[in-house]
């Protein structure tokens, strides 16, 4: 297996053999040796390249224009608050580098699939200006032909009844469904619902195709789980051809989550797995066939507003409505702790999820910043984005942003610093010191740890953030500082003091 660093030095001289299926794990050829290579009889050239992590469907021009896919903003995002007080769910930076939308939105690029669209609603500035760097017609992802990515935001028109916004997944779709009858989207077959704040890698065409081969209505994406967290999902019963012949969303008592119990085994899974996941979790991602997705919105279930709550289970009784399974690795970003789990488990070796693949990448919007800068430091298992600065400090199991600046004598463990949208001048650094101010980043001589500082926070000298008091759960908007579920969040901007103790 590549290391990190051998796959980028290499991935740009490979790129053609790559993008072609030639991918290798090892390679070597012998030279022979010139007149100007005396001392050497022969040099051995050695590459290594990392396999890619998904094999893709075969996908013709004829299949994937034929398929559109809608990404759901999300709504509010009050469990991840406050990530999300200024920016919509698909907005908040993972890993470094990347944002939750690029994931959905790398996934169809990948797929071949090139009509999408992505609804909005809640704080949506963020993520419409990362959209229209990232994946833009002119400079970000080309699709060319009939391919576009169109931002749709809710909007309140004079024929709106009670001028409502989104109410639901579902009631956004339909507010938009009369895009599905235009005549640039006359070919479209099928539509692919997918979710703005999942961590995943799939080849949606494999699912597009199941759903196609089954004739089915509609496909759900689902996933064997065990009964820690089954309630935080929609569950479904499905027969041996994998036909759903009962849905529940979220069932909150330990009846329901039992009368949802199935013998998993009908997935592929082996007894002992069946047995550690007897539930069939739905990922909240759907293929509908375009007539019946349109008739499910307007007529049939007009008064319905959420997919997995109303739609899924409504449908399930008069229509096909097939599973897919899915055997990947797969995690809802739903709330801080989860948020916060999975940027660690990002800084693991070999980690669960990866956003480098030879044939698969995950893609962002372009930037123009400097290599990390290290200095004096010492660096365990962690992420360090380009266009960072460390100096003298010890970074362990942490993910460090872009553009952040970390002071000298800093220990960081078991965090993410999300880093800075701009670099201060000079100029303005001077001004903000003499004002007694705080600097962008983190100040020389902190502690973090288990907590999250969000971007352009300005984090002071001998500043301790590591929830001395263990606490589970607070809200100090006044000082831009929160805890939730014991993870410390200084929120986007916030300036914290030189010498506070959090």
């Amino acid at each position: 297996r590549a290391t990190g660093r051998q796959r980028d030095a290499f991935s740009m001289s490979s790129q053609a053999s790559v993008l072609t299926g030639s991918v290798c794990s090892t390679s070597s050829r012998t030279v022979m040796p010139s007149k100007s290579r005396s001392r050497r009889a022969t040099v051995n050239v050695r590459a290594v390249v990392q396999e890619s992590l998904i094999k893709y469907e075969p996908t013709t021009k004829a299949r994937t224009s034929t398929v559109l896919a809608i990404i759901l903003g999300g709504g509010a995002g009050s469990r991840l608050f406050p990530l999300t007080k200024t920016r919509a769910k698909p907005a908040v930076p993972i890993g470094g580098a990347y944002r939750l939308i690029d994931v959905p939105m790398s996934n169809c690029i990948n797929s071949s699939i090139s009509k999408i669209y992505i609804l909005t609603q809640f704080n949506s500035t963020s993520l419409n200006r990362h959209l229209g760097r990232a994946y833009n017609m002119g400079s970000g992802a080309r699709f060319g032909g009939e391919g576009f990515v169109e931002v749709l935001a809710a909007t309140q028109t004079p024929t709106d009844k009670d001028g409502k916004w989104f109410q639901g997944t579902a009631d956004a779709v339909r507010q938009y469904i009369w895009l599905l009858e235009e005549v640039k989207n006359r070919s479209i077959e099928d539509v692919i619902i997918l979710s703005g704040d999942h961590l995943y890698r799939m080849d949606y065409m494999k699912f597009v195709n199941s759903h196609r081969e089954s004739d089915a209505d509609i496909t759900i994406g689902c996933i064997p789980y065990g009964s820690d967290r089954a309630t935080e999902f929609g569950l479904m019963k499905i027969d041996d051809d994998r036909k759903v012949t009962a849905f529940s969303e979220k069932p909150k008592t330990q009846e329901a989550l039992d009368a949802m119990r199935v013998d998993t085994r009908v997935m592929g899974l082996t007894p002992e797995e069946a047995e550690e996941k007897p539930y069939i979790a739905s990922m909240g991602i759907y293929v509908f066939k375009k007539k019946v997705l349109i008739d499910l919105l307007r007529k049939e279930f007009p008064d319905a507003n959420d997919f997995g709550g109303e739609i899924i289970p409504l449908a399930a009784k008069n229509h096909k409505v097939v599973a897919y399974p899915f055997y990947g690795y797969w995690e809802d970003i739903g709330t801080v702790k989860s948020f916060f789990e999975e940027n660690l488990k990002l800084c693991r070796h070999p980690a669960d999820f990866e956003f480098y693949d030879p044939l698969s990448p995950m893609y962002t919007s372009p930037r123009v910043l400097p290599p990390a800068t290290v200095e004096d430091s010492k660096i365990t298992d962690a992420i360090i984005a380009q266009g960072a600065y460390v100096k003298q400090s010890t970074i362990t199991n942490a993910v460090i942003g872009l553009r952040s600046v970390i002071g000298k004598g800093c220990v960081i463990q078991d965090a993410m610093i999300m880093g800075a949208d701009f670099y201060e001048s000079d100029e303005a650094l001077a001004a903000t010191i003499a004002a007694g101010g705080v600097p962008v980043g983190v100040g020389e001589g902190c502690t973090i740890s288990n907590a999250i500082i969000d971007k352009n926070a300005r984090i002071g000298k001998n500043v301790k953030i590591i929830n001395k008091d263990g606490i589970e759960e607070k809200m100090d908007g006044a000082n831009g500082v929160y805890i939730r579920s014991g993870i410390v969040v200084v929120e986007k901007g916030a300036t914290v003091p030189d010498n506070t103790v959090i």
